[in-house]
């Protein structure tokens, strides 16, 4: 395979999966903000969606506030955003045209689709219920590429990197998410384990999709150890870092068959998994999660420059 349809199949994952996040990142902040009681009239969640978003910078260089109609502006079409939502499509198309023959139809017709329906949103429509009914269609749109992906392409080299371009993104995803809830959501004079910091932790649970499934496993209320254990070190949770990183590897390994050796990609996703391994949440916690997340986020962002320069470039 040539390396730039490697590139181009890994970005078109990456984007459609951070498309998705950026959805599920607005629909908890606008959660979030029609509590009785959200921050007591303070920006707080949307100033976490910014953070969340990993763009707090361009935010404020053309902002002064974090509101609702501000954010949701910025994160969703703002032309000085490249990581808005419609950036992302646009630029997960693009990818999409470049390898449009390694591509199942299933697959393209969904990018496809999603790129059209972008073309006809107007900012100015994005309230109430409607936001909610575009924000799904965003989360709908990666879930059936995801799915199409999974069930029509063959497995070969094409479907790996298609996939460690969704994983990748995903770990950082995850990771940023529960960083932001910890350490930039919870006001000053709230306390921990109140009432609001329950419902943070729940709303953070919903935006991966996963307080069902965290009530199955622990079967008591949402708690920020509990909630940091199921998405950082249960392997049967899907978006959990281990899960994720237990999965790169995986697609790592059949590369490495498929060409015949290993290099520092692998060995960096090995490293970071066997960490994930030996991790206890009590530890994590104690030598400060913040540290931790921060830590994981610089090793995820370097598995990824070394899987550029192994296959991609």
């Amino acid at each position: 395979m040539l390396s730039r349809t490697a590139s181009n199949l890994f970005w078109l994952a990456r984007y459609m999966e951070r498309a998705e996040n950026l959805a599920r990142v607005i629909d908890v902040a606008s959660r979030l903000a029609t509590l009785p009681s959200a921050f007591a009239g303070t920006s707080n969640e949307w100033e976490g969606a910014v953070a969340s978003a990993a763009c707090s910078d361009e935010f404020f260089e053309n902002y002064e506030d974090a509101t609702r109609e501000n954010v949701i502006e910025f994160l969703v079409a703002h032309e000085a955003n490249p990581n808005s939502i419609r950036a992302c499509i646009e630029i997960a198309r693009s990818n999409a045209r470049a390898v449009r023959t390694a591509l199942t139809s299933e697959m393209w017709e969904v990018v496809n689709d999603v790129w059209l329906r972008m073309q006809t949103i107007k900012l100015k429509d994005l309230s109430g219920n409607k936001l909610y009914d575009f924000l799904n269609e965003i989360k709908d749109a990666s879930l059936q590429f995801d799915g199409a992906a999974y069930r029509t392409m063959l497995r070969t080299d094409h479907f790996y990197f298609e996939r460690l371009g969704m994983f990748i993104e995903r770990a950082d995803n995850t990771a940023r998410l529960l960083d932001v809830k910890y350490h930039v959501l919870l006001p000053a004079d709230e306390p921990v384990g109140g009432g609001l910091d329950y419902f943070q932790w729940t709303s953070l649970l919903r935006s991966v999709s996963a307080l069902t499934s965290f009530h199955w496993v622990y079967r008591e209320t949402v708690k920020p150890w509990l909630v940091a254990d199921f998405l950082i070190l249960r392997p049967e949770q899907p978006r959990s870092l281990i899960a994720v990183y237990a999965a790169i590897n995986q697609q790592l390994n059949m590369l490495a068959e498929r060409y015949g050796r290993q290099g520092p990609s692998q060995r960096n996703a090995r490293t970071i998994h066997t960490n994930l391994q030996n991790a206890k949440i009590r530890d994590l916690f104690q030598d400060g999660l913040h540290e931790f997340i921060a830590s994981f986020i610089d090793e995820n962002n370097k598995l990824g420059k070394s899987l550029a320069e192994q296959y991609l470039l």
